[in-house]
């Protein structure tokens, strides 16, 4: 399964950015799909994830909550992230993740996309 994330960019504190993630390749079910960032000399950390399992889940690194919004289209296999107020310190390249079940033989997978640079400065 490939992941092709877009929309990165460069923002001014303040500012939004809206990224995208497109799942492709022979997919039965997608069951999360999420964001996770990486700064320079850090680790690479959660931004939120969302899955449909256990009736569905939403989590957001406290860092972003209020501020960024994940949201899916399951007919697109898309995954989106809403950033809003941006700050200096959410600079870092984002990657996208999924993880579900390969059609038609059912075996699991989990997949990363190739990540896209944000960089929020004045």
């Amino acid at each position: 399964v490939q992941l092709q994330a877009s929309g990165g960019g460069l923002v001014q504190p303040g500012g939004s950015l809206r990224l995208s993630c497109a799942a492709s390749g022979n997919i039965y079910s997608i069951r999360t799909m999420g964001w996770y960032r990486q700064a320079p000399g850090s680790q690479r950390e959660l931004v939120a994830t969302n899955t449909i399992i256990s009736g569905g889940r939403t989590n957001y690194a406290d860092s972003v909550k209020g501020r960024f919004t994940i949201s899916r289209d399951n007919a697109k296999n898309t995954v989106y992230l809403q950033m809003n107020s941006l700050k200096p310190e959410d600079t870092a390249v984002y990657y996208c993740n999924a993880g579900g079940l390969y059609y038609p033989d059912l075996r699991q997978f989990a997949s990363w996309g190739q990540g896209t640079q944000v960089t929020v400065s004045s």
